[in-house]
């Protein structure tokens, strides 16, 4: 009985130490709400926008549009709802049944600060700083839920810090480069089925599917990238904006950390019969490119357009090693490259008030209901957004922005004879997908 314990011990390390890079990749979408204003226009102004020096997240040009100096700060509350329907999970074979009858609904709020400031050096130059969080997504269910063997917690928070300098080549045009060192932390979470090995190895006490070990693992690293911008005021009404942010590569080192539900796992974690261990995988958050129009017009009114291409094809097999010397770990993503499309206006309701507001598509890099899980239960969105700036004094902009996301039903259906899934079963069932985003921000100019 020992032996078996022990070749629990280590599918356990194998199958929650995984998660580490094959579920932190997943979980990297993309977070866009780094200003009000841009979301309060359902992110059609992120390339050619330029309002504020907040727009340099989006496209680093963006301060040249921008004289003197400038900073502005924000905060977005994301309220992410999902609940996954007609739910079914099963051992391999479908001879045990995994439902314990918890909750199927999994979404987290997050809350998304953002930093920005700039200054003009001299007539052809500018200098600015941007904090802000690209990728990110918190999910949690509950540890009884019927997909606990795939997931139970997923946290990933990325923080990008970029220094950006703009040079203005004419009185038109301005091309800008930023450095991005980004940090980024995750934490993860499942479920093992121990009561299964537990009952096979004879212990009489075990019940297949109810004595679970939950399985943890952290992990963080920093790594640095680049981004390209150029803001092209055709006429005086007309402004184009392109801009490319290239990926970044992390190595993410963890600890995996376990602990029993209930007296027998317990039991078994105290004597030494289920461990965790360390390990290491490589992550890349993907490269991405914006292009945009802006146009004044008439004198109140301003149309823009957006159209965004995410590099999601980097997810394309993953690979974790572990400390032990063990065969590395590999899952494979298969996910897609995206184009997310938006269009936006705003009016000028009084010189003190600009009111906004957008609508926008966007693809989901999921290719299939094979490669969807419950960490990112991603599915094709629209948005439709509303917002106003008050101006109090021509230095001083206050934006409040609301953005509905309708996601299309996702179905998933992970199989149990993948080889990833060889210890977490079958899932399959629908994922209901929607959310609401709010914006604060303030921007100031000296």
């Amino acid at each position: 009985m020992h032996n078996k314990f022990n070749k629990l011990s280590l599918a356990v390390a194998i199958a929650s130490t995984a998660l580490i890079a094959s579920q932190v990749s997943a979980s990297g979408f993309q977070v866009r709400e780094q200003s009000a204003k841009t979301l309060a226009n359902a992110l059609s102004n992120a390339a050619a926008g330029a309002e504020d020096v907040s727009f340099m997240a989006y496209n680093p040009a963006a301060i040249g549009n921008i004289d003197g100096n400038q900073v502005a700060g924000g905060v977005a509350y994301i309220d992410a709802n999902f609940e996954l329907q007609d739910a079914e999970a099963s051992s391999l074979g479908g001879v045990i049944d995994y439902d314990r009858g918890g909750s199927r609904k999994g979404g987290e709020s997050a809350v998304v600060p953002a930093f920005a400031a700039k200054t003009q050096l001299n007539e052809q130059f500018d200098l600015g700083l941007a904090i802000y969080a690209p990728y990110g997504l918190s999910t949690k269910y509950d540890e009884d839920w019927i997909g606990r063997y795939h997931a139970v917690e997923t946290e990933l928070t990325t923080i990008d810090f970029q220094p950006t300098l703009n040079y203005r080549a004419t009185e038109r045009l301005n091309l800008a480069v930023g450095l991005r060192a980004q940090y980024a932390d995750a934490t993860l979470s499942n479920a093992s089925d121990f009561g299964s090995a537990a009952f096979g190895a004879g212990d009489p006490r075990a019940t297949p599917g109810q004595n679970d070990v939950i399985g943890e693992v952290t992990g963080d690293d920093w790594g640095y990238g680049y981004t390209l911008g150029a803001l092209f005021q055709v006429t005086d009404q007309t402004r184009l904006g392109i801009s490319y942010r290239s990926e970044i590569d992390l190595t993410l080192e963890g600890e995996l950390d376990v602990r029993g539900t209930d007296p027998l796992s317990d039991g078994a974690i105290e004597a030494g019969l289920v461990s965790g261990t360390g390990g290491k995988a490589e992550l890349t958050t993907p490269a991405n490119l914006n292009l945009g129009i802006y146009h004044q017009l008439t004198d109140r009114l301003a149309l823009m357009a957006n159209a965004e291409w995410t590099e999601w094809s980097s997810f394309d097999e993953l690979t974790v090693e572990f400390e032990d010397g063990r065969d590395p770990s590999r899952t494979e993503e298969n996910w897609d490259d995206t184009w997310a499309f938006s269009v936006g206006a705003n009016y000028a309701l009084t010189p003190q008030w600009l009111l906004r507001a957008g609508l926008g598509v966007d693809e989901s890099p999921v290719p299939s209901a094979e490669f969807r899980t419950p960490r990112v239960p991603d599915a094709d969105r629209q948005w439709a957004t509303l917002g106003a700036t008050w101006m109090p004094t021509p230095e001083l902009g206050i934006t409040a922005g609301y953005m509905h996301v309708f996601a299309d039903d996702g179905d998933i259906d992970q199989d149990g004879s993948k080889e990833e899934n060889a210890s977490k079963g079958n899932l399959s069932g629908t994922y209901e997908v929607s959310a609401d985003v709010f914006a604060l921000s303030v921007d100031y100019r000296f």
